[in-house]
């Protein structure tokens, strides 16, 4: 869990650099009883990846979503990646690469439909990682600051 601690505050200083105004500064996005909660869902499967002497180098937490019986949307099972992370230090290793396969290949194993996810804008980085990786725009979030 600190290894993963670590890195949700990574995230969220990146987060926080790009939008002050929306994300908190010095805190992170799951308290550790959050955090216990998740590893044992397993509707909201996390990956983790480790180096050798076993140091968390990243990791991917997942969520499944479906929408059975909606009115508009079909019955489509998605793995949905709720946060993905390498370690700021092991950037340009390939780590998040591996991750990422690893999680589509558990969704097509699942039985997914799909894998999706959501980036900030202010995080261009992240939004050209996921391109290499062949994801494409599903839907645009937009706003106008009051």
């Amino acid at each position: 869990m600190d290894g993963i601690n670590r890195l949700l505050c990574q995230v969220l200083t990146v987060h926080h650099n790009g939008r002050p105004d929306l994300f908190k500064a010095d805190t992170k996005k799951y308290t550790d009883e959050e955090l216990r909660a998740l590893i044992h869902d397993d509707e909201r499967p996390v990956f983790v990846g480790i180096d050798a002497d076993e140091n968390v180098s990243g990791y991917a937490f997942c969520v499944f979503q479906q929408h059975t019986d909606d009115n508009i949307l079909t019955d489509i099972r998605t793995l949905y990646i709720d946060d993905l992370c390498v370690d700021e230090n092991r950037r340009g290793q390939h780590i998040g690469k591996m991750l990422y396969e690893h999680v589509l290949d558990y969704a097509r194993d699942q039985g997914c439909y799909n894998v999706t996810l959501n980036v900030w804008a202010c995080n261009e980085g992240a939004r050209r990682f996921y391109e290499r990786c062949g994801l494409v725009p599903q839907k645009f979030g937009m706003e106008k600051l009051c």
